[in-house]
């Protein structure tokens, strides 16, 4: 398994999202409705609107999971946070990065995952909007598009709070 490296922009990265002051606070419908028309839209069981802390990855919106958050080394999302867009894993078995993961290997079995960064406009990069399946697959562009979509609109809460906690 290899762990994702630390931005180079961490201690931005982290401020900025300390600034939210979203980290541990309850469950917001304009989140779990995007994670569950993610999860019906791409068919896939797991959909998690995910932030990444210090040493953990934690999850605003969630469905399919109980988890509520996991360790930053065993994070896929990590990685998916260094990229400029989404990171695709068709199959995770194949990926030298994750095959011996303790998520890939034991529970939530995890076999594709795509990650879209949420990137802010400050160019830091937050979580990810990441879709989570037990079997294999890939994405096609249109899905793709949607994907992305999806993840601009999680975006845009995350700048309509980061305006108000400005204000």
């Amino acid at each position: 398994m290899l762990i994702a490296a630390t931005p180079d922009n961490e201690a931005a990265r982290l401020a900025a999202l300390y600034d939210l002051l979203l980290l541990d606070t309850p469950a917001e419908e304009r989140f779990d409705r995007i994670v569950a028309f993610a999860a019906t839209e791409f068919d896939v069981p797991i959909v998690t609107i995910t932030l990444i802390d210090t040493d953990r990855q934690w999850f605003k919106a969630r469905t399919g999971t109980e988890l509520c958050e996991t360790g930053r080394d065993i994070s896929l999302c990590s990685h998916a946070i260094l990229e400029q867009d989404i990171l695709v894993v068709n199959d995770t078995l194949l990926d030298a990065r994750f095959a011996d993961n303790p998520l890939v290997t034991g529970m939530p079995h995890i076999r594709f995952y795509a990650g879209a960064p949420l990137t802010m406009p400050s160019r830091l990069s937050l979580g990810t909007l990441c879709l989570i399946d037990r079997k294999p697959r890939t994405l096609d562009a249109m899905e793709l598009g949607i994907l992305r979509t999806l993840r601009d609109l999680v975006v845009l809460e995350l700048r309509n709070i980061s305006e108000v906690a400005d204000a």
